[in-house]
């Protein structure tokens, strides 16, 4: 048995809950129902608007919240024929009819006239709502009933309240579609690995019960780091994969103990000796990859961290307490009731039969099969030295969407509408920083960046501060934008507003915040991807006291990212496989999906590594041949990794096929990533060096005298943990 204290920890843990089993099983219930009731007593707390500020545009944004300049809500009414030149008199008694019908709304401050496109061919209503929260039913039935009044015309509605409340529909249904369709899968895929009832829904009941626990301890923590809308899918996303994960490691080792003639005690604990210390290594592991998120200082990723690391921990705790709790309880009936045709087939195929004919060239000719795989990891990977990255905009919308296509033609019709710069001054004399403003917008408008026709100066009631908005002809994604927004900060800005003593000014807009907030990821990527590096290192380091191991394992980990990065980049940003996954290509990866691979990648493809070598010490601790323990090792672990695998492809895979694109970026790099890591990476490039580096992995003062070969599913008495009978 290990020395290590580490080790202990999960042995210690499932012999008192396989001897206390009602105690251990009493104490989980307890606490997903205590965490259940303080959500349902404590309130979560929110991201609010200004947390998200970055940078000279969250300054920006700031002093137009102080003044009261900041822009109310708007929706606006597009008006175009329906086939042909418009006719203006018809879009103009349409145009009265829009005012008309919406003068007298709740939650409409005010209806602008309106405004014909340069070429004729649009009008266009504004509408200015006095909150964000307007209900745009009335709204939307009032341009309807306009429609219909004018059938000759195109009368459609598109603002910050319809497009919001559109994108949280399509939220909502992509993410309830993808929770509908994977826990049918789940349950499937867990069928197939056990052929019974019984052990296929523990592991989903586990992560499933880890779930829950970790949404009600959600609400108390929220009032230390407010959550963001989104991290609910995220615990649910990382909670039920690691859940599983962890079960399924946990579960299969018992279960080749008891068909080794163990007792289900017995079994237990030697599952907890073994796979228990793989599980809480792992999660340690997985924890110390989502802290790194914390380096970006970004709130919604400080939520994410939370939430997740709450959830790998509670995933940890359940797999070492209640799970042996249940299979102590549980004993034999745990493959009751039996799936026939599927019992049959796991009973007759033995562990590692099929993955060590397929190591068997692998070990045999380390160097080929190292070389060779490694070609077409980087291959996969070398694109990702061109990714480009970009915050989400209107690009990234389902084009499907009704207020979005109509989003979309008002910037086509009207490009003020679309991107813009916005200068705010404060702390000058009215008349100074009005002229100021002008001249700036007059400068600006002799480049080729913006379009100035029509600026207007604002200033607050107060006459302390000024804006004004310089539209853009670009999309906020293009480069062109941002490099505008460089040359306005740098050159414009300061020849125009220099004069303005002891005036502070900013600028601002979508296109700055987008660029404010990628110079802002991409300054701490090198540190996030540093930190998580050296953290999981240690982790292993201090889980098998090997520098060789540890190196190895950030050397993959560097593979595994590399891989995603590439993948994501081929398909988003350069568009191979458009038409197959149905979405348009942006031209750019969307800019917080690498940051969100890179730590739930790193953590868990440790999951398959840490069960991996902990199988191979664990042979070569009883004295088996280094060369032989890593070829029965890999092969032992590749079917539980096979099946682990194959459950967070699925569910990935999934994600995929969603229409919103964020879900489709996460969906492709997470599940290829995790495809390629757990049969190339895991089952040929670490047999490859492993082999290569023999003995010099393992350190010797973990060695026993040699011993008997150890068979799968067997371990010699002396490293027995004895629980009674």
């Amino acid at each position: 048995m290990s020395r290590n204290p580490l080790a202990q920890i999960p042995t210690r843990a499932a012999r008192w809950s396989a001897t206390h089993p009602w105690r251990a099983i009493g104490a989980w219930f307890l606490l997903v129902a205590v965490a259940v009731g303080l959500a349902m007593a404590i309130p979560t707390n929110e991201v609010e608007d200004a947390d998200y500020r970055v940078g000279e545009s969250g300054r920006a944004e700031a002093l137009l919240d102080a003044a009261h300049l900041d822009h109310p809500p708007m929706e606006n009414v597009l008006i175009t024929a329906a086939d042909g030149d418009l006719d203006a008199a018809d879009a103009r008694a349409a145009a009265d009819d829009v005012t008309g019908r919406m003068s007298g709304l709740d939650g409409v401050a005010g209806v602008g006239d309106a405004i014909p496109s340069e070429d004729g061919t649009a009008l266009l209503v504004p509408v200015e709502l006095r909150a964000d929260d307007v209900d745009a039913d009335p709204l939307l039935d009032a341009t309807a009933a306009v429609q219909d009044a004018h059938p000759g015309l195109v009368v459609e509605q598109a603002g910050d309240v319809t497009i919001d409340e559109a994108i949280n529909e399509r939220v909502a249904d992509d993410l309830h579609s993808a929770e509908f369709i994977s826990l049918p899968i789940t349950l499937v895929l867990m069928l197939l690995a056990f052929g019974a009832l019984i052990a296929a829904g523990l592991p989903v009941l586990l992560a499933a019960s880890s779930v829950a626990a970790t949404i009600g301890i959600s609400a108390p923590v929220s009032l230390l780091v407010p959550a963001e809308p989104t991290v609910t899918s995220m615990i649910v996303l990382i909670g039920m994969a690691v859940g599983v994960d962890y079960s399924l490691f946990y579960l299969k080792r018992e279960r080749q103990e008891r068909a080794a003639g163990r007792s289900t005690l017995d079994a237990v604990s030697i599952a907890a000796e073994t796979s228990g210390h793989a599980i809480l290594v792992s999660g340690g592991a997985v924890i110390a990859a989502l802290a790194g998120l914390f380096v970006l200082t970004d709130v919604t990723f400080n939520s994410l961290a939370t939430g997740s690391i709450i959830v790998v921990a509670v995933a940890v705790l359940g797999s070492i307490t209640v799970l042996p709790a249940l299979l102590a309880k549980l004993g034999r009936w745990v493959d009751r009731p039996r799936v026939p045709l599927l019992w049959r087939l796991t009973r007759k195929s033995r562990p590692g039969a099929i993955s060590a004919r397929l190591l068997g060239p692998v070990v045999r000719h380390p160097v080929a099969a190292l070389v060779v795989s490694s070609v077409g990891i980087i291959a996969l990977a070398v694109p990702a030295l061109s990714m480009k990255t970009h915050q989400a905009s209107a690009e990234t919308l389902p084009g499907d969407i009704a207020t979005v296509q109509t989003f979309r033609a008002i910037t086509d019709a009207y490009p003020s509408e679309g991107t813009s710069a916005q200068v705010v001054v404060t702390g000058a004399d009215p008349a100074a920083a009005t002229a100021a403003l002008e001249r700036l917008a007059e400068e600006a408008g002799r480049t080729d960046d913006f379009v100035t026709t029509g600026a207007q100066v604002e200033t607050s009631q107060d006459g302390r501060t000024s804006v004004i908005d310089l539209p853009m002809p670009y999309e906020e994604s293009d480069d062109r934008a941002s490099a505008a927004i460089e040359r306005l900060r740098t050159d414009l800005v300061p020849a125009s507003l220099g004069s303005l003593t002891g005036a502070e000014h900013a600028v601002g807009g979508s296109a700055a915040e987008s660029l404010d907030s990628s110079q802002k990821q991409d300054g701490r990527m090198p540190i996030l991807l540093g930190l998580v590096l050296v953290l999981t290192m240690v982790m292993m380091l201090l889980a098998f006291r090997s520098v060789l191991l540890a190196v190895i394992s950030t050397v993959l980990n560097v593979a595994s990212v590399g891989v995603a990065f590439g993948v994501l980049a081929i398909v988003f940003q350069h568009g191979v496989g458009e038409g197959l996954l149905d979405f348009t290509s942006p031209g750019f990866v969307i800019s917080w999906i690498p940051v969100f691979v890179l730590v739930v990648l790193v953590g868990l493809s440790m999951d398959y590594h840490v069960f991996v070598l902990s199988r191979i010490r664990e042979l070569i601790d009883t004295g088996l041949p280094v060369r032989d323990a890593i070829h029965r090792g890999i092969a032992d672990t590749a079917g539980v990794i096979t099946s682990a695998a194959a459950v967070m492809v699925s569910v990935f895979a999934i994600f995929a096929t969603l229409s919103m694109m964020e879900m489709k970026m996460m969906g492709v790099g997470l599940s290829a990533a995790i495809l390629i890591d757990a049969t190339v990476i895991r089952l040929v490039v670490l047999p490859a060096v492993l082999v290569l580096l023999g003995e010099r992995a393992w350190p010797r003062g973990r060695r026993t005298t040699p011993g008997p070969v150890v068979a799968p599913g067997q371990v010699p008495d002396e490293v027995l943990v004895p629980v009674g009978r």
